[in-house]
């Protein structure tokens, strides 16, 4: 019977934090590739969870972009503005999860996850 794995706790919160903390260049198309690259790269099961959840709220940030974007035309831009503060909002949470519970992927609330 092998004894089960040990992995570096602090590589975990780092490179689960780097995941999550893509998302703040998502005005780049690349952000994407960072979770990608972790999920292939890693094979701690944490950061891989938290990898595919940071790649799941791409999605729904650049989804609700598309949708949100042409009402803040006619909201002043406080459609855009709000969901602006919220993706920020729940990517900082996300980030502060990963150092406060590494033993644990972060789950984002409200969001769809094709992946």
């Amino acid at each position: 019977m092998q004894p089960p794995e040990v992995y570096d706790v602090d590589k975990r919160k780092f490179l689960s934090a780097l995941a999550h903390g893509s998302i703040f260049f998502s005005g780049l198309l690349i952000s994407i590739g960072i979770p990608i690259a972790l999920l292939f790269i890693s094979n701690d099961p944490v950061v891989k969870g938290n990898a595919k959840e940071a790649i799941n709220f791409h999605f729904n940030v650049w989804l609700y972009g598309v949708i949100l974007i042409p009402l803040s035309f006619i909201t002043f831009g406080l459609a855009g503005g709000i969901w602006w503060l919220v993706h920020w909002g729940l990517t900082v949470w996300a980030i502060v999860h990963c150092f406060n519970e590494p033993d644990k992927p972060f789950r984002y609330p409200f969001i769809f996850r094709p992946f």
